[in-house]
Formats: structure tokens, C-alpha cells, sequence
């Protein structure tokens, strides 16, 4: 029998009245901690008292304030967007479903869509050479910076004038990642930086990598250039407040905590890896995602168009066995990198450029409402008058 601390999914799922994916969910989101049984590794076991924890914010009634807080944080939505949502576990770019996006579109078109803006190609304004740094994510920022520091403010600017701004960031972008200044779809510049060549299998990887990536609703990222943008800074300042937050480990570093959870499988092997990490109650990062308790569509369209090296097979086989979560987005990303033999740090890079889509599709919808971003703090400091 397990401890009194710890109960079996069945009995979880029944004190919480939800499905088995609603429960891996709360695990994905940090709020259930989960081990392995150890009478039967096939088994995960649950932490009681955040079971208990979920029982009582379940029956509570709750407090405007305690719902505008948890709206922060995976909770209800926070503002109008027509740029993108996720339902029945797909997601959608202006009602047109990504991953049916992926099988032919570019970056290009779907910034376009993205941004509910010109229909063509627009002819991008001309650019100097990428500034100069010791990797890619340097030169990104440096890139965006020098944008930042020179491009007028968005507010009231001509949409069309916009629109060719934001096809010349992209450009921008891939520049900075690419080392040079470059033309032609921004995949196959990509694959002629990074030795694949265009128009080959290794190209086409990353152009569905970089229409699936493009956005994702209201994220961290997003929301940074949402803020940036409601000042009416321009579309370059909205953009690197977007790289800022994605640089973040909980955000764009994902990646790199999943390779140092590689590192541990090959020492340890997968298996004691993993239930190490489980045991410690320390995430299982690529693993599981809070919009996605059935799995990360993204992930599954991506690993089903290449084999992924047999250390994240193996990594795969024994997580999803010993946690019951599904990859992830970024699980497929960092093993599409190595199997591609990228760069370490393609998988950023990729994730940056394009995400810019997104970030400049929220700062011009941002701008158009013309509502400043500027929410109200609840006070929990010492008493005051």
C-alpha cells in the first residue's frame, strides 16, 4: 500500500472529480507533484495534500482579486485576440488550423495571415549587415536593439507602412541568426547557414518547424510585447521585449534543461534518469504541457516526419511510460536540432525568429485597440496610514 502522503491515480482523479487527462494537466502545471510506485514502476502516485489543495480552490468560492491573479498564471482568459487559439487540442492562426499550415505554407505567409494584413508578398526595405556577436542569440538581440534605438514609435503609423516593417524584422532576424544578409525564403536561408542546403528535407523540417512555432496565444513572450507595444513603441521594441522574456529558461531555455536532462540518460541511463527526477520531484523538462493534457499536437506533427536520435527515443519510451505526458514542442525542437546536426543553439534561434511572427502580429493588434497595458498590484506589504 503507498504511504498516506501519496495515492494512486484512480483515487486522485476521484476526490478531484476530473478525467485522467485534467489530472496529468495539473501535473504539467506544477500543481500535483507525482513519484513513481515503488511496488510497480508502471504506476505514478500523487502527492495527497496538493490533491487536498485542489479540492478546497475547487470549492471556494473565489474573489474578484483572486481570480484576476490566477488569471496570470494558466488561468482564465485576460484579453481579445483574433491572431490565434488552441481548441480540441489543435491550434488555430486566424481560424485556419496550423498544423494543415505546416504541410505547405512558409514564415513568410504566415506572418502575413498572423497579422491579419496584406494578402502578397511585400517588398522589404533595405538592410545593413547583422551586427556582430559570439552566437546567434547575441546577434539577435544586438539585431533587434539597433531597431529598437532607431525605428519610430507604431502609434498611428500607416498599416501598410507596418506591414512592410514587420516583413523587413523577419528579415532582420534571420539575418542575425544566418550571419549574413540574404534573400530568398527564410528556410532555406536557414539550411544554407547551417549546411543542409535549400530546398532539401532538412529545409523543409525547418519550415514546418517555423510555421507550427509561430505563435501561441497570450505566452510570456506575447504578453511582454503586448505591453511594450500598448506604450506605442515600435514594432523592433516590441519585438526584442518578446525576445527578452523568451530568453528566459522557463520560456526559450527549455530546450537546454532537456539536453541536461539527455546528459543525465546517458550517464544514468533513461530510465534511472527519469525516476530520479521524479523521485526528487524536479520536472521532466519537453514533457507534458498545461493546453495539451492529450498531448502537444505540434510535437506529434513534427516527430512524425523524422527519427529522432536514439537517446530521445529512448528518453521518450521511458517517460511517457513512468509519467503518463506526452512530448513536447520543445522535446521535438531540440531532437529535430540534433538529428539535423544544427548549431546547439538552433533550437533558440529557430524558436526566435519565428515567434517574431507572433510578437509583431500582437503588437500591431495591440496597437489597434489604442488601451494601454497596465494592470493594478494587490498590496501585501507592511500596513500603511
Amino acid at each position: 500500500m503507498p504511504h498516506a502522503e501519496w495515492i494512486g491515480a484512480e483515487e486522485a482523479r476521484m476526490r478531484l472529480g476530473v478525467r485522467p487527462q485534467t489530472l496529468y494537466a495539473y501535473v504539467s502545471r506544477g500543481r500535483v507533484q507525482v513519484r513513481p510506485d515503488p511496488t510497480d514502476p508502471r504506476r505514478s502516485l500523487y502527492r495527497a495534500a496538493d490533491i487536498a489543495a485542489l479540492q478546497q480552490r475547487k470549492s471556494r468560492s473565489r474573489k474578484i482579486s483572486e481570480v484576476a491573479e490566477g488569471a496570470i498564471s494558466w488561468g482564465e482568459p485576460v484579453l481579445a485576440s483574433a491572431i490565434m487559439t488552441v481548441s480540441g487540442g489543435r491550434l488555430y492562426y486566424r481560424g485556419r488550423d496550423a498544423l494543415e499550415l505546416a504541410e505547405f505554407e512558409t514564415l513568410e505567409g504566415v506572418a502575413r495571415l498572423l497579422r491579419g494584413g496584406h494578402g502578397a508578398a511585400l517588398k522589404r526595405t533595405d538592410r545593413p549587415a547583422p551586427p556582430e556577436g559570439p552566437d546567434m542569440r547575441s546577434r539577435a538581440f544586438l539585431a533587434l536593439a539597433r531597431r529598437a534605438g532607431s525605428d519610430p514609435p507604431a502609434l498611428g503609423r500607416n498599416p501598410l507602412a507596418l506591414a512592410v516593417e514587420a516583413a523587413t524584422l523577419l528579415d532582420v532576424m534571420t539575418d542575425a541568426v544566418a550571419g549574413e544578409v540574404g534573400g530568398g525564403a527564410i528556410h532555406n536561408r536557414l539550411a544554407r547557414a547551417w549546411g543542409l542546403g535549400p530546398g532539401g528535407p532538412g529545409a523543409d523540417l525547418i519550415r514546418r518547424t517555423l510555421v507550427l512555432l509561430a505563435d501561441h496565444e497570450l505566452n510570456a513572450s506575447a504578453f511582454a510585447a503586448r505591453v511594450a507595444a500598448s506604450t506605442g513603441a515600435s514594432l523592433a521594441a516590441s519585438a526584442l521585449a518578446g525576445l527578452s522574456a523568451l530568453s528566459g529558461p522557463r520560456h526559450g531555455g527549455a530546450p537546454a534543461a532537456l539536453r541536461n536532462l539527455i546528459d543525465e540518460c546517458r550517464r544514468a541511463g533513461p530510465a534511472a534518469a527519469v525516476a530520479a527526477r521524479l523521485a526528487e520531484e524536479r520536472a521532466l523538462p519537453g514533457f507534458g504541457h498545461p493546453l495539451y493534457p492529450d498531448g502537444d499536437p505540434r510535437a506529434a506533427a513534427l516527430l512524425a516526419r523524422f527519427d529522432p536520435p536514439p537517446e530521445f527515443e529512448a528518453l521518450r519510451r521511458v517517460a511517457e511510460r513512468a509519467s503518463g505526458l506526452a512530448p513536447n514542442v520543445d522535446f521535438a525542437l531540440t531532437a529535430l536540432s540534433e538529428s539535423l546536426g544544427l548549431p546547439e543553439d538552433a533550437p533558440f534561434a529557430l524558436f526566435a525568429i519565428a515567434r517574431c511572427a507572433g510578437w509583431i502580429a500582437h503588437a500591431i493588434e495591440q496597437g489597434q485597440t489604442g488601451a494601454l497595458i497596465r494592470p493594478r498590484a494587490r498590496y501585501v506589504g507592511p500596513d500603511v496610514g
